[in-house]
C-alpha cells in the first residue's frame, strides 16, 4: 500500500499552502519561513514511509493454558529475532494483533518502535481447542507523523487452550480403583528414583535439595505411582446439532448462537478432563476415548499433557465405548457420569467436591502449586 497523508499532514499541507498563496500576494519571505520546511517535511516523510518494508517478526507464544486464564504474549521484529540476516531500520508503527475468535486479545493498537524493542501484549484463553495468534497489521508512520502505510505481516502462531478443570469427591474417584491401591496412593511411601521435571508435575514432588545442586528442577518418583489399576473412561454426546446454545453451570459461553452439539462437547471435555486429572492425581493410570481420539495416560506431566490436548480438540460424537469402568455422556444440559448401573450428574459431584474441599481449582492448577512457580511447578 502506498503512502497517505494523516490527519496531521492534511493539516500541513494546507498550511503549506495557505503560506505558499500567501507569500506570493505579499513578498516571498513566507518561503523560507513556512513553506519550505513544510514541503521538506512531508518529502521526507513520504520517502520514509515508502522504504519500509515488511519486517520479520517472530511470536513468542504463552505456554497452553486453561479456559480463563491470561497470558502474555511478545512479538520481536527484525532479522535477529528469525535466526540472522542484515539489521535492518527501525520505524514507528502502531501494532495490531488479529487473534482467534476464542481469545480475547488487545482492544488498541500499541504504538512501538519496531526493530529496536518487542512488543507484549497479553491474551485471554476462552475457548477451548487449538487457537492462532497472528496476523500481525502494522500502521507505519514517519517521525513527523505526517504519513501512514498499511503493512501486513502474515506471521501466526498457535497456542492449546485446555477446558476447566473440576474437583472430584474423593468417595467417586475411589470407587472406580481398588481399595487397597488407595492406601497405596494415599501414603506414597516407597520411593522410586529421581527423575527430571516435567512440566504437570506437583510442587510436592520437587526434591528441593537436588533442584539446588542442579540448574533443572528434579521430581521424586515413587514406586507406588505406577502400581495402580487402570481405569477405562469413554465419553460422548447425546445431542444433535442446530439447536441455539444456552448459558448453563455457571459458564458464560458468549455466544449464544452456538450450536448445541458444541456445547455438549465442551461439557464433555471439562468432564472427562475432570475425572481423568483426578485420578492422575491418585497415581492411577486412565485411557481415556472420546469423538476425538484416545490416550493412555500414566500419572505425570506426560501423561496429564496427553490427557488434555485431547480433550482441547475433542467434538460431539457417540460414546466410544460402553465396557468403559466410567461413561460420560454430555448434552446441552451438563454431563452425568454412568458406572454400571448408577448415573449421577457432573454438577452433583462438582458440589460435593466443592463442599469436601477438594484442593483443585475450577481452572486447572492448584491454587499453592502456581503460587509457586505459574510457569514452571503449575500441575494442570
Amino acid at each position: 500500500m502506498t503512502p497517505a497523508l494523516t490527519r496531521r499532514g492534511r493539516v500541513a499541507g494546507v498550511v503549506g499552502l495557505v503560506a505558499a498563496a500567501s507569500a506570493f500576494a505579499a513578498g516571498g519571505r513566507a518561503l523560507d519561513a513556512i513553506v519550505i520546511p513544510v514541503a521538506i517535511a512531508l518529502a521526507a516523510g513520504y520517502v520514509q514511509v515508502l522504504r519500509v518494508d515488511v519486517p520479520a517478526v517472530r511470536h513468542v507464544a504463552p505456554a497452553d493454558g486453561f479456559v480463563g486464564e491470561t497470558r502474555e504474549v511478545r512479538l520481536e521484529f527484525g532479522p535477529d529475532a528469525v535466526g540472522g540476516g542484515d539489521a535492518s531500520p527501525s520505524f514507528l508503527a502502531d501494532v495490531s494483533v488479529r487473534v482467534d475468535e476464542g481469545l480475547d486479545g488487545p482492544t488498541a493498537p500499541i504504538r512501538a518502535s519496531v526493530g529496536t524493542e518487542p512488543v507484549s501484549y497479553r491474551v485471554t484463553y476462552r475457548e477451548r481447542g487449538e487457537r492462532t495468534l497472528g496476523p500481525i497489521d502494522l500502521t507505519v508512520t514517519d517521525v513527523f507523523g505526517l504519513f501512514e502505510r498499511e503493512l501486513v505481516v502474515d506471521e501466526t502462531d498457535a497456542v492449546t487452550v485446555y477446558p476447566p478443570r473440576d474437583p472430584m469427591p474423593t468417595r467417586f474417584r475411589r470407587a472406580l480403583y481398588a481399595a487397597d491401591a488407595v492406601d497405596v496412593s494415599r501414603q506414597r511411601e516407597e520411593f522410586d528414583r529421581l527423575r527430571e521435571y516435567t512440566r504437570g508435575d506437583a510442587v510436592r514432588d520437587v526434591h528441593w535439595a537436588t533442584t539446588a545442586k542442579r540448574d533443572e528442577i528434579v521430581v521424586k518418583e515413587f514406586a507406588a505411582e505406577t502400581a495402580r489399576n487402570r481405569v477405562t473412561i469413554a465419553g460422548g454426546t447425546d445431542i444433535g446439532s442446530g439447536k441455539e446454545r444456552p448459558v448453563f453451570a455457571g459458564i458464560d459461553h458468549g455466544d449464544t448462537d452456538r450450536a448445541a452439539s458444541a456445547v455438549a462437547a465442551d461439557e464433555l471435555a471439562r468432564a472427562a478432563v475432570s475425572l481423568a486429572l483426578a485420578l492422575l492425581d491418585d497415581g492411577v493410570p486412565v485411557d481415556v476415548r472420546l469423538p476425538g481420539g484416545r490416550v493412555s495416560a500414566a500419572p505425570g506431566g506426560r501423561g496429564r499433557r496427553e490427557v488434555l490436548e485431547l480433550a482441547a480438540v475433542t467434538g460431539p460424537g457417540a460414546v466410544a465405548d460402553d465396557e468403559a469402568d466410567v461413561t460420560v455422556v454430555a448434552g446441552a444440559d451438563g454431563a452425568r457420569f454412568r458406572t454400571g448401573d448408577r448415573a449421577v450428574s457432573f454438577a452433583d459431584l462438582r458440589r460435593e467436591a466443592e463442599e469436601e474441599g477438594t484442593p483443585t481449582g475450577a481452572h486447572g492448577p492448584r491454587r499453592a502449586e502456581s503460587a509457586a512457580d505459574p510457569g514452571e511447578v503449575a500441575s494442570p
